[in-house]
């Protein structure tokens, strides 16, 4: 019979809280077997919940050559040290709605 570990010691294992493991267990995220209302893992299931979560290595460098840094504008405000915005078309203004309980006659 395969030793059934706690969410605890599952999270102590893998560096996170209880509640995490616990949460994605509940949400059938993570493989894991209920005892009554408890979870409880076992090895293959601990063994799967890092699968799921592992990351694959980055692809190399050669495949993807590096970009060339675009160059930053120089210009800039003298006085607010920003730089030139370019023109925006005009944008239609906004317009507040009247608070809820206006709506409906009371009194706040």
């Amino acid at each position: 019979m395969p030793r059934l570990y706690r969410p605890e010691e599952i999270a102590e294992t893998l560096g996170c809280s209880a509640w995490w493991v616990k949460d994605r267990a509940r949400r059938r995220l993570i493989p894991h077997t209920r005892v009554g209302r408890a979870y409880r893992f076992t090895a293959g299931h601990l063994a799967e919940i890092i699968r799921i979560h592992e990351e694959p290595a980055p692809q190399s460098a050669q495949r993807n050559p590096p970009r060339t840094p675009q160059p930053a504008p120089t210009t800039t405000s003298s006085r607010t040290g920003r730089l030139p915005q370019s023109p925006m078309p005009s944008a239609q203004r906004l317009q507040a709605r009247p608070p809820r309980r206006s709506q409906y006659g009371t009194a706040a």
